[in-house]
């Protein structure tokens, strides 16, 4: 059987998990310790209730925001901040409003009260591990003089 496009690519290609790995995981599902440890944290409710302190704010453009405070550390799809945001509008830590109320469009967030409340809680909680992580990196970079 002669030797295929397709055959020749696959043979050349990394296994699955050597592609993985230097592609690097990132998002919801990353292996990351430190980005898993921190979202599993509430890193993620403590971002989105700290941009809606500063004014309000929907889904995309919070996404967007995530992504560039964290440098692509954490990338957020929307099947992960659209529930988080309605979780949050349930418990009360948000409101949602319709930017057009007559037709669907962008939906933008404001904090309430008690989301104030809940993103001081979380920022006290998470800034031990913040602090831990960013100190374990400077160690590494003194050590390594970079």
């Amino acid at each position: 059987m002669p030797n295929r496009p397709t055959d020749e690519a696959v043979a050349q290609a990394a296994p699955l998990e050597a592609a993985r790995r230097a592609a690097g995981t990132r998002g919801a599902g990353s292996t990351d310790p430190l980005v898993a440890e921190l979202r599993r944290g509430g890193l993620l409710p403590l971002l989105v209730l700290h941009f809606l302190a500063r004014g309000p704010s929907y889904g995309n453009q919070l996404m967007e925001r995530v992504t560039e405070l964290t440098g692509g550390l954490i990338a957020v799809n929307p099947n992960t901040m659209y529930p988080l945001l309605r979780s949050l509008e349930q418990q009360g830590l948000v409101r949602g409003e319709w930017e057009h109320p007559d037709r669907r469009s962008r939906r933008f967030y404001r904090l309430t009260p008690a989301g104030d409340g809940e993103r001081r809680r979380l920022a006290v909680e998470l800034g031990p591990r913040l602090n831990a992580i960013a100190a374990g990196i400077d160690l590494i970079r003194r050590e390594l003089d970079v």
